[in-house]
């Protein structure tokens, strides 16, 4: 008996040949990998696991669970400073992706930790240990916006759809000038800032602020972020006459919500229960609110007394002096030069105190005085020759906010 075998191919047309030919192809195509580009490598080069810290993690622990055994752990923190990757400071929530090898081991051999939106740490541990600092690819979109005081400025800037993190931004350029617990409703503002988007589509905070304008009590009040020493990168704001919106000191020595009492040369003290002078001013908030310096100076005191609690004293000059009392924590020591907005302390209610404030102290030549009522000086100014630049600089960013109607309280029904 004789069997035949035919074959399907011979009986194929030369273009269904062709046909076949490029859908395997095709089909190859489709199972080619796919290449990974993130952290500024290929991340498919290895087989990698994305996660986040959970309660109770820690680097050693992360590891353990990746077959990372603890001397090895302990080579690598001891290997990479502090100064490159803190190994303590990993923080709940935060990403992390673990890079492990692509045969069967699949052998744990590097971890990248992201510290925010923008910036990582890539830390590696196959054949040598080391770290790299890196940041993800940031696109910069300057926006425009305008917006009127109903009830605070906050509820402003949420109206007007603009990043919560602008109110602390706006606040602190007209810290100097305007008393943000005293604005009035109908109070108007537009500003020009900068946001920054990974890939240039995820939002990842305020860059910049470079340019605003407020209206209040029918003053307007321009400023304007000028790079005024290149050298250091140092930026500051002025106004459309060049003149700094910097005063030599804070208004106040921390976010507070009332001042409860002011200074006084005759007050019933609430805790000793009799009349004596209050030479300082009393900013109530909450208890570990942080407490900063109203200006540069060299810390002369940081101590505890019965009746100051936990108190700093910062030298300015050879004229002024500030203090801090009633602290729940000090966060600097005698000797320590701090400059204007540094975190000195927390507060609290040491010391002769009912309830959690600072007491804000002020000396002019060694006399204890009301600081609201002393004519104190303006920051530096801007030198001469920097003046003719800086009109030139301001002038675009000046008619952009020109060019933008306030926007005003719309009537009730």
């Amino acid at each position: 008996m004789a069997i035949l075998f035919a074959s399907c191919e011979d009986e194929k047309t030369p273009t269904e040949k062709a046909e076949l030919i490029t859908k395997n192809k095709s089909k190859k195509a489709k199972l080619k990998p796919v290449v990974v580009q993130e952290y500024g490598m290929t991340l498919s080069d290895f087989n990698f696991e994305r996660d986040t810290v959970k309660n109770g993690d820690f680097f050693g622990n992360i590891m353990d669970k990746n077959g990372v055994m603890p001397g090895k752990v302990y080579q690598i923190t001891e290997s990479i400073p502090d100064s490159i990757f803190n190994f303590k400071r990993i923080n709940v929530g935060r990403p992390y992706t673990l890079l492990k090898s692509k045969d069967s081991l699949a052998k744990t051999l590097g971890f990248i930790y992201e510290h925010n939106a923008i910036d990582y740490t890539k830390v590696f541990f196959g054949d040598s240990i080391y770290a790299e600092k890196g940041k993800k690819p940031v696109t910069i979109k300057q926006k425009i916006a305008t917006g009127v005081i109903t009830s605070s400025l906050s509820n402003a800037i949420d109206e007007a759809g603009i990043s919560y993190e602008i109110t602390s931004r706006f606040a602190d350029i007209y810290q100097w000038s305007v008393d943000f617990f005293r604005l009035q409703k109908g109070d108007q503002f537009k500003i020009i800032y900068n946001e920054k988007f990974i890939n240039d589509s995820i939002f990842a905070g305020v860059e910049s602020i470079d340019a605003a304008i407020l209206n209040h009590k029918g003053r307007e009040f321009y400023a304007f972020n000028f790079l005024v020493d290149a050298k250091v990168g140092r930026y500051d704001y002025f106004d459309e006459e060049a003149v700094t919106l910097r005063s030599f000191f804070l208004k106040a020595p921390l976010q507070y919500s009332r001042i409860s009492s002011r200074y006084s040369p005759r007050r019933f003290h609430p805790v000793q229960k009799r009349w004596k002078a209050h030479k300082g001013t009393d900013y109530a908030a909450a208890t570990g609110t942080p407490i900063w310096s109203t200006a540069d100076g060299t810390v002369i005191k940081s101590s505890y007394t019965r009746g100051n609690g936990n108190y700093v004293k910062v030298k300015h000059t050879n004229k002024y002096t500030t203090q801090y009392l009633h602290m729940s924590k000090r966060a600097v020591k005698v000797g320590d030069y701090v400059k204007q907005g540094e975190i000195i302390g927390y507060v609290g209610s040491t010391g002769l105190a009912t309830g959690p404030h600072v007491c804000y102290r002020f000396w002019v030549n060694g006399k204890q005085v009301d600081p609201y009522k002393q004519d104190l000086p303006d920051a530096e100014p801007m030198e001469e020759n920097m003046k003719p630049s800086y009109f030139e600089f301001i002038q675009p960013l000046k008619e952009k906010l020109d060019q933008v109607d306030y926007v005003e309280i719309a009537e009730q029904a």
